[in-house]
């Protein structure tokens, strides 16, 4: 603790670094890194689970066919800031072989913003904590985030400068110029 002027006594603010998240001892959670702040986050339930799993696979599927480049899951992070530092791990991600090969694969955290991030709501997630992920991304370089949303069976897909577009279960989801050649029934990535 800190003294600070005529005897208040205050805490002092500690702020973690990417290395120190790194190498905190694994506790059986995911912990993210926001501006010097460790947040921890409860395993996902079910639908949340499959959904991330349905898609990621579908999507590893597609870019390892075509050579697009490289799929990671849950526990993959992502350093988007430094001083204070964030690292970010999203439930599934893609990053195009012109910008990431397997003989560039770091022991620790990617440094540098996935081209595509997929991030499944959970219940318990409060709109604005999606908002700020869908928003750290984008500014950190992602070209598109799709946030998945199990019980409604829909998925919203952020670009930068763009409105979001809501896609229901009928419709399909491209990825556009981010995952060429990748489309897929929304409903599918739930079941």
């Amino acid at each position: 603790m800190a003294t600070v002027a005529r005897g208040f006594r205050r805490k002092r603010k500690v702020l973690f670094s990417a290395e120190d998240l790194l190498h905190l001892p694994a506790n059986g959670r995911r912990m993210e890194l926001v501006k010097g702040k460790i947040y921890e986050m409860a395993p996902a339930g079910g639908r949340h689970g499959r959904a991330a799993i349905v898609t990621g696979s579908l999507l590893e599927w597609h870019t390892k066919a075509a050579g697009l480049g490289m799929v990671f899951g849950a526990e993959t992070g992502f350093r988007l800031a430094r001083d204070p530092d964030t690292v970010r791990a999203p439930d599934v991600s893609f990053v195009s072989a012109d910008r990431l090969s397997a003989e560039e694969l770091p022991d620790g955290f990617l440094e540098l913003a996935p081209d595509l991030v997929v991030e499944v709501v959970s219940p318990n997630d409060r709109p604005s904590e999606v908002r700020e992920k869908v928003a750290e991304w984008l500014e950190a370089g992602t070209r598109m985030v799709i946030a998945l949303y199990p019980r409604m069976r829909t998925a919203v897909v952020h670009r930068p400068s763009q409105e979001p577009v809501t896609l229901s279960k009928q419709d399909t989801l491209t990825g556009d110029d981010v995952v060429t050649g990748f489309s897929v029934r929304v409903g599918e990535l739930f079941g």
